[in-house]
């Protein structure tokens, strides 16, 4: 139900799809991988979505026309977006630390080196549970590591297409070599304008 009203309040057609398409994914994966065919979501008090009496974590992003999915048996965020070249990276500036806002102003990429940090950012508030409540100029991510309120995060990037940037997060080293990734491109046609 919470799902429902969640895929109904999205603007944009594209986003309905691809939120619909993201708990296709995770459908499949749970069944594939956990051998779990039916599928109990619950919320918790933060608003990240849990599936009930099961030790297994899930995040699933979209953005632009690709969905990522990912489940784990540990604590796990993961991010997808869109390197939209258009974007000013400055108006996020408050969303980045001092000295990440620096590495992005240094990069020869400036496009890519914010987009870099910014999903790696979110990835770390996915896995850590509290998403939005958590500051994201709250704490630095440093050669894939970050902490918030003293609990460590890695974080692991996965190049899937080079218009897109895609990490994960845990605060479970397994991250490093021990996951499900699933990923499925909509064709470019399939949305009617």
């Amino acid at each position: 139900e919470e799902f429902r009203h969640k895929v109904l309040g999205f603007r944009k057609w594209e986003d309905t799809q691809l939120s619909l398409l993201g708990r296709v994914l995770l459908c499949h994966g749970l069944d594939k991988y956990y051998k779990i065919s039916e599928l109990h979501i619950e919320l918790s008090p933060n608003g990240k979505p849990f599936i009930k009496n099961q030790n297994i974590h899930f995040n699933v992003s979209h953005s632009k026309n690709l969905v990522v999915c990912i489940i784990a048996d540990f604590p796990i965020g993961i991010d997808i977006e869109f390197l939209d070249e258009k974007i000013n990276y400055l108006d996020f500036q408050f969303q980045m630390t001092a000295n990440e806002l620096q590495e992005i102003q240094d990069a020869e990429n400036k496009i890519i080196s914010f987009y870099t940090y910014w999903t790696k950012k979110e990835a770390v508030i996915k896995a850590h549970g509290e998403g939005m409540m958590i500051p994201l100029a709250s704490f630095e991510v440093i050669n894939n590591e970050t902490f918030i309120k003293q609990e460590k995060f890695y974080i692991r990037e996965f190049f899937i297409d080079k218009s897109y940037s895609v990490h994960l997060a845990s605060n479970n080293l397994k991250i490093k070599n021990e996951t499900i990734f699933l990923k499925y491109q909509i064709p470019d046609n399939i949305f009617l304008k």
